[in-house]
């Protein structure tokens, strides 16, 4: 849209739950609003604040009621997400009240959907609220219907396989953790279940998908709420390069070895690189630390492993030393420029909703070995729907061993289904990169949503009379 000389047609406030995971899509919806004409301004932790470096965004701080280290200074996750709810919403309505008077009031709230309290907020000063879904259309349905009482807790394996339409049965294996055992977490499967609490008061529901990898699935849940799919919201230059120097997310909660790990790429052949990275939060066992380990060893593979810090000292006993030769190990890297290097052959990973779009947006073939929360269900789409990788099995005690882990890297990289899983991931990143491009379905329903905004926005349009009410 275009800017009215200084001013702007509409003010849009984006507010993520502070973690990497979802700081990174909703900074990038951010820009994408930013570069079509609207002033965005991403209101994130005094604690997370310092991390986030984006043009044309502006950042502001909000409480969440543990300022000086966020998450880590409370005492449990409860007392965390009580806090964040009080001082949050509190702080929020302060930063709204803060532009009233400037030349671009706020007149929209997106929200993670993690925090619907937002949505309140929203409607307390008479805005817009967009909530948005940062895991797959899949998930939003499996845990709608949770919400909805269509499933019981916890599931069952006699009352399985689950069926959505759209999508393959769902059997005991391919369910998010917190439905199968909801006592493991308690805290985070109420997050997940209350982002549903007051959706459908909300203007617009965002899918961090797209048309061509989860329309069907899609259909059923705009059927109960105002939603649409403008994924994969990854940075600009990896799909459409409409975003100027849009080459990272612009917030970092680590200080990633960009240089370095890119340095070692450039020595390595084309697609002989296994990629390796758990993602921000899972945590493996000493266990699970030792089977990848001598997994990648043994499969003569050339491998980049992400360890993180807190996990370096489970690395079994002289591994580093015995491997430098074929492989490197660093706590943090640039995931998107790795990826969509072209000596990386495969993608080791959790199956994160963020990971497996960035996978599967820079074509890169997969094997999945999903830990927790939704990876299960994500890695059953990677293997058995859209054909780009493979699952690896584990054993009773939730090991994936070296030995299954070496059969996966082999299939993945040179087996009798590698070429297959190739052309399968070289045209998800077709249509991911059809999506998000001028005039692709994310991109129409981006300015469908900045066009209805700014209309809403400048005629003080009710939103029951925009929906017929």
């Amino acid at each position: 849209m275009e800017k009215r000389g200084r001013e702007y047609r509409g003010h849009v406030v984006v507010l993520p739950y502070p973690c990497q995971g979802h700081m990174n899509p909703l900074l990038q919806i951010a820009k994408r609003l930013a570069s079509k004409g609207l002033k965005a301004t991403l209101a994130t932790t005094h604690y997370t604040v310092k991390s986030v470096c984006a043009a044309n965004v502006g950042v502001e701080p909000i409480s969440d009621g543990f300022d000086q280290s966020g998450f880590a200074q409370a005492p449990n996750e409860e007392v965390y997400l009580e806090a964040f709810k009080a001082t949050g919403s509190r702080t929020l309505s302060e930063l709204i009240k803060k532009f009233e008077n400037s030349t671009s009031p706020v007149n929209c709230i997106i929200y993670d959907s993690f925090l619907p309290w937002a949505l309140d907020v929203a409607k307390q000063h008479g805005i817009y609220g967009a909530s948005f879904f940062t895991n797959s259309a899949t998930v939003f349905s499996i845990y709608s219907r949770v919400h909805q009482g269509q499933l019981t807790l916890p599931v069952k394996l006699e009352e399985m396989p689950l069926l959505i339409p759209g999508a393959p049965p769902l059997n005991f294996p391919d369910m998010p953790s917190f439905l199968k055992f909801p006592e493991d977490c308690p805290a985070y499967l109420r997050l997940q279940l209350n982002q549903y609490s007051n959706l459908e008061m909300a203007d617009w529901v965002f899918g961090n998908t797209f048309e061509g990898l989860e329309s069907e699935v899609a259909k059923g849940i705009w059927e109960l709420w105002p939603g649409m799919l403008i994924g994969p919201m990854i940075p600009s230059a990896y799909l459409d390069g409409r975003i100027e120097d849009d080459r990272g997310y612009g917030a970092s909660l680590w200080k990633p070895l960009s240089d370095e790990c890119m340095k070692w790429l450039e020595t390595q052949e084309p697609e002989s690189v296994v990629y390796v990275s758990f993602g921000s939060m899972v945590a493996l066992t000493e266990k699970q630390m030792e089977e990848i380990a001598w997994g990648l060893k043994g499969s003569e593979f050339r491998f980049l492993w992400v360890v993180k810090e807190s996990e370096n000292g489970k690395l079994p006993e002289g591994f580093a030393e015995s491997t430098k030769e074929k492989g490197l190990v660093v706590t943090w890297c640039n995931q998107l420029e790795v990826l969509a290097h072209q000596a990386v052959g495969c993608f080791v990973t959790h199956c994160g909703w963020n990971s497996t779009l960035e996978g599967l947006s820079l074509g890169v073939p997969m094997v999945g070995v999903p830990k927790w929360a939704d990876q299960m269900t994500n890695a059953k789409f990677v293997e058995e729907v859209w054909g780009i990788g493979v699952r690896a099995k584990e054993d009773e005690k939730g090991n994936v061993g070296r030995e299954e882990l070496q059969l996966c890297l082999r299939e993945v990289m040179e087996g009798d289904r590698s070429q297959e899983i190739k052309r399968n991931a070289s045209k998800l990143r077709e249509l991911a990169k059809e999506a998000i491009n001028e005039g692709g379905s994310s991109d129409k329903n981006i300015d469908d949503f900045v066009g209805a905004f700014v209309g809403w926005s400048e005629e003080k349009r009710d939103r029951y009379e925009w929906y017929g009410g």
